[in-house]
């Protein structure tokens, strides 16, 4: 019976999981958006939503745990600097999943994965600020 097997192994060891989901945290705190496969997508939201959560408490303790969940200091600062003023008034549901049909090279389902209430110039900001920069110099 499989009762109570709450995630997805998706096919990889622990410590890969891990630090896949850490890395696809960091990257969706950052770009507030990313585009990954369905059962990623579905097994990241609410380790998001968690992290949203912590945020919002807003202590010390709750930023602790979010980085060593998240294990980068820039994504936990804005997580906790940005996010957690904007959620404030939300209880729960803070990411969406939706999905995006079918990856070319082995048909795999695709979804995007995205905060709700997102700031839309947030997606490659960084990049476009590097780019700029090397267009001056």
């Amino acid at each position: 019976m499989r009762h109570r097997l709450g995630y997805r192994k998706l096919n990889k060891t622990t410590s890969h999981r891990k630090a896949m989901f850490a890395n696809m945290a960091a990257s969706l705190i950052e770009h507030e958006q990313i585009v990954t496969t369905l059962p990623k997508a579905k097994e990241m939201a609410p380790l998001m939503d968690k992290l949203v959560t912590l945020a919002k408490k807003g202590d010390l303790t709750a930023r602790r745990q979010a980085l060593a969940k998240v294990r980068n200091e820039d994504a936990v600062r804005k997580l906790f600097d940005v996010m957690g003023e904007r959620y404030k008034d939300r209880n729960g549901g803070y990411t969406r999943v939706l999905k995006a049909g079918y990856r070319h090279g082995d048909n795999a389902p695709v979804a995007v994965l995205e905060l709700v209430d997102r700031d839309e110039s947030a997606k490659g900001a960084a990049d476009r600020a590097r780019h700029e920069a090397e267009m001056e110099s």
